[in-house]
Order: structure tokens, then C-alpha cells, then sequence
């Protein structure tokens, strides 16, 4: 059963404003939430660099209030919008929410809470929620599955390369010695391990001809070592991937909290509560 909009409570039509992006409301207020979270995080940029801060502290003051004000609003309002608000309370996204709101208050109560200032940087992670982009994300699950597919295949293909890079720094401390700076094995199969994943800090390097040329053959050995894994984990990935739809119905249940519904719902896969369906 369909509910329209005649049938529709303050409260529904809240939640519809506020948790979906069907209707212009819902799409006006995502793109407000959006620019009040892009202009966030440009403050906090702005405010890490010294002579930019000293000189406009107090504006950038004012505008974080400004912006803090409109997401606690906007805490509240997901609260009141939900039949079940620990729902959202206690969810992942309403965590993160209340995490990069409660800084600047903490900040009228404690001295020195501009470490804090990391928490402030957590309202980027609600872009994903902003643009309705959790069942994109959610392609993650079918990553993880690959990784644990291919995971016996890695181990044995990591076991081989430590063996590898003992092996070659071994030689190189034999090569080298101590006075080129391989003062011991342990020290000369970190070289070996830096040099291998292409890193190459540069701290220790080999002077001989011969630790020259070694260290050229773990440097081509090296990108040979890291697309192996990759090609494992690809595999695996696209068959994870191969008979998986993304679903782009953006409804959201008034009653669990619940979302990434199926195209065409019309009940929460979750608790089976009505979905609406205008």
C-alpha cells in the first residue's frame, strides 16, 4: 500500500525532506547540508595554516558557529524525524554526526580543544550520506570477500617474498658490509624491503659495483612483486562482483533507519515498515 502525500504527517513529510532525495525539498536540503560541509572543511584547511588563521580568527570563528548551529539543527531534526531515533543515535552516520558537532562546544567548556580539530574533519565522511553514495560504498562488502577468497594464496605469496628479502639482504651485508652502512642482516633486509617495494628512502645505499647490481635486480624484481597480488585480489574481486546489481532507490525507513532498499520497495527490507512511494 502506497502511502501519498495527503496521508502524510508533518513527521513524514520531515523524514522525506531530511533522509531521502526524491523530491526537490529532499534535493534543495542535501545540497545546503553539502555546501555547509565543502565550506567546513575549507575552514578547517584554512584555520591549520598559521598566518591565514591570525589574520581572520575571529571571522573564521563566527562562520564555525555559524556552521555548527545548522548541524546540531540538523542533529536534532534526524532525531524528531524518526520513530525510533536510537536508530540514528547509535548508527554509524549519527555517531559521526554528533562527533564533528560536539568539538566546538567542548571548546566553551575546556581550554586547548583545538586538537580536536580532527573530529571537525569526520563531517567529510557525510558527503557518502549526502550524495547517497552508502550503496556505492557498500561494493566495499564484495572487496572484503575478495580479500578473504584470496587471502590463502597472498599469505603463501608474502611468506615467499620475506624469504626473498632475507635472502638478497643476506647478500647484500656479505656484499656491502658494515662500512657501506649494512652493519647487520636485520638492517640489510629493511634495505632490501624498502628497495623492493619500490619505496627507497634512501638511508642506506650500496657503493660496490657488484650491491649496484644487485640492487638493480630487486628494483625490476620489485614491480613485478607488487602486481601479483594485485592480479590475485582482481580476480577474485570480479567474480565477487560479476552477478551483483547496484540498486539507486534512495528511500529510507521512517521506523528502523534503515536504507539501500531494492528498486521498487514498498516495505523496509529490514523491519517490514511501510516505505513511501511517491
Amino acid at each position: 500500500m502506497k502511502h501519498s502525500s495527503k496521508n502524510k504527517n508533518w513527521k513524514d513529510k520531515l523524514h522525506e525532506v531530511i533522509y531521502e532525495a526524491d523530491t526537490r525539498a529532499g534535493k534543495s536540503f542535501d545540497l545546503i547540508i553539502l555546501i555547509m560541509i565543502l565550506a567546513s572543511i575549507v575552514l578547517v584547511m584554512l584555520e591549520s595554516v598559521s598566518y591565514i588563521n591570525e589574520k581572520y580568527a575571529s571571522l573564521f570563528n563566527i562562520l564555525e558557529w555559524v556552521i555548527t548551529i545548522v548541524f546540531t539543527f540538523e542533529y536534532f531534526l534526524r532525531i524528531i524525524a524518526l520513530s525510533k531515533p536510537k536508530a540514528y543515535i547509535f548508527s554509524f552516520y549519527g555517531i559521526i554526526d554528533f562527533l564533528s558537532t560536539v568539538p566546538k562546544y567542548l571548546s566553551i567548556l575546556f581550554v586547548g580543544t583545538h586538537a580536536l580539530v580532527a573530529l571537525r574533519a569526520l563531517r567529510l565522511l557525510r558527503v557518502f550520506r549526502i550524495l547517497k553514495l552508502a550503496r556505492f560504498v557498500g561494493e566495499s562488502n564484495n572487496l572484503v570477500k575478495a580479500l578473504k577468497a584470496s587471502r590463502a594464496k597472498i599469505s603463501v605469496f608474502l611468506f615467499a617474498v620475506l624469504i626473498v628479502a632475507i635472502i638478497l639482504g643476506t647478500v647484500m651485508y656479505l656484499v656491502e658490509g658494515p662500512e657501506h652502512g649494512f652493519n647487520s642482516i636485520p638492517r640489510s633486509v629493511y634495505w632490501c624491503i624498502v628497495t623492493l617495494t619500490t619505496v627507497g628512502y634512501g638511508d642506506i645505499s650500496p657503493e660496490t659495483p657488484l650491491g649496484q647490481l644487485i640492487a638493480s635486480l630487486v628494483m625490476i624484481l620489485g614491480y613485478g612483486i607488487i602486481a601479483v597480488p594485485t592480479g590475485i585480489v582482481s580476480a577474485e574481486y570480479t567474480q565477487q562482483n560479476k552477478d551483483n546489481k547496484i540498486n539507486l532507490n534512495t528511500q529510507h525507513c521512517a521506523n528502523c533507519n534503515a536504507d539501500n532498499h531494492l528498486d521498487n520497495s514498498k516495505f523496509c527490507n529490514n523491519c517490514g515498515h511501510t516505505l513511501f512511494n511517491d
